[in-house]
């Protein structure tokens, strides 16, 4: 990010001057802000304490996500502010699930509670600094343009009393010029360091706690053991496929050839049936080695992309799968690992009942991959149980990834899973197709 604004430069380098008006005019935005806060803190209290009605209830899906809105303005404002990106603390929520599990997953949710806070702190403390800092703003504007409001407006009506004496002629209208020597200090000074610590105020409420980082990282932390544990299982499996399979085959290639070289004189024609052999045994080994490259970073990845790789892989199963792709873009080639793992789901959940294909659907939102997995089977998927779900979710994991399974007995099935992920190159994928 660039420089923080609540480090504005000194008097005399370049863009002090403009960044205090810009944190100033963020004071601005601040206060206005403040309307909307107040007035859906209003409703949230209102709303939580008739939720026992219902009524409540129906408001607060309405609200809540508001106040997320709300409160992402203020992470960006604030972040500006302080020169670094505060993350978005909320848990996953099944988009898909009942109004009733939405709600119940934010009531579990410490960050939700947090935001309830955050619009009461920022309608009293984050207002009051706010306003500060933008009155010693206006109150420049004041000063300075005093003498001319002064001789514009009827007599009498801008004249200040002062107790020792008071300013009620033009001449005398001057001499508010000399509160300028106090004000612009004031506002060059403490207008950072207001927002400053308005900004410190949102990101002690809306950053992601103490305890919730702490679990991340341990999450992280065992995800990426996982990670390693799994790498040296694959490494150990592809020196085994190299061991029983090309390496063996190479062998009999030398002792045929070399077989062959010493028949070559006395029996020909037993010496070309042994280079046919041999030359056999290459292609064999070839093709080993071929599957063994294959598995380690399927070709169609580094072709066509992941959008591509996956309508490649869905070609490969039992059941019709309707592959979607809109990504602008190619994500980065060590996060898609993961994700092709879920394309293995409408394969294991199919039985369709209708008749329908499953769907894939690849997108990317607000810097994260995401991929929707759906088919009309039997239903009943459960990550945890040890199913094939579980070894995508720890995938995901090691890329601070989540996954979210909706499946009730009897189906439908619906996954989304999301990575954070940048996209670089241009699309050169189809941008939707079925397999």
């Amino acid at each position: 990010m660039p420089r923080p604004l609540a480090q504005p430069p000194r008097l005399g380098e370049p863009g002090a001057v403009t960044t205090r008006l810009e944190v100033w005019g963020l004071s601005l935005g601040y206060t206005l802000l403040a309307v909307p806060v107040l007035a859906l803190s209003c409703l949230m209290a209102t709303a939580l304490s008739v939720a026992v009605v219902g009524v409540g209830l129906a408001l607060l899906l309405l609200l809540v996500p508001l106040n997320q809105a709300l409160a992402g303005v203020h992470r960006k404002l604030s972040g500006r502010m302080l020169g670094r990106e505060i993350e978005t603390p909320y848990l996953p929520v099944d988009e898909a699930g009942s109004w009733w599990g939405t709600l119940g997953a934010w009531s579990r949710d410490p960050a939700r509670w947090r935001d309830f806070a955050w619009t009461f702190c920022t309608i009293t403390a984050g207002w009051t600094l706010s306003w500060i800092a933008l009155g010693l703003g206006l109150a420049i504007g004041w000063y300075a343009l005093y003498p001319l409001l002064h001789a514009l407006v009827p007599d009498g009506v801008l004249d200040v009393e002062y107790g020792v004496f008071t300013v009620d002629t033009q001449a005398e209208a001057f001499l508010e010029w000399a509160l300028l020597l106090v004000v612009v200090p004031l506002w060059w000074f403490g207008t950072p360091l207001l927002m400053r610590w308005r900004a410190q105020l949102d990101r002690a409420l809306l950053a992601p706690s103490r305890s919730t980082l702490e679990q991340r990282v341990a999450k992280v932390t065992e995800s990426r053991a996982e990670t390693i544990d799994r790498s040296a299982s694959e490494i150990r499996r592809t020196e085994r496929d190299l061991h029983d399979g090309a390496q063996a085959r190479l062998v009999s290639l030398g002792m045929s050839l070399g077989l062959a070289e010493q028949m070559l004189r006395d029996d020909p024609e037993r010496a070309m049936a042994l280079i046919t052999e041999a030359r056999a045994t290459a292609t064999t080994a070839l093709g080993d080695l071929r599957s063994v490259v294959r598995g380690i970073h399927p070709p169609v990845l580094a072709d066509r992309g992941l959008g591509g790789a996956v309508q490649a892989l869905a070609l490969d199963l039992a059941v019709p799968v309707a592959v979607l792709v809109d990504l602008p873009g190619r994500p980065r080639p060590g996060r898609v690992g993961g994700v092709l793992r879920g394309r293995r789901v409408p394969g294991q959940r199919g039985q369709a009942r209708r008749g329908d294909p499953a769907t894939v659907e690849l997108t990317h939102e607000d810097g994260a991959l995401r991929i929707m997995v759906g088919d009309d089977g039997i239903g009943g998927a459960d990550a945890p149980l040890g199913s094939g779900l579980a070894g995508t979710e720890r995938r995901l994991a090691a890329f601070d990834g989540t996954m979210v399974v909706r499946s009730p007995v009897g189906g439908p099935t619906t996954i989304v899973m999301e990575v954070p992920c940048a996209l670089s190159s241009p699309r050169t994928t189809p941008s939707s197709g079925t397999a």
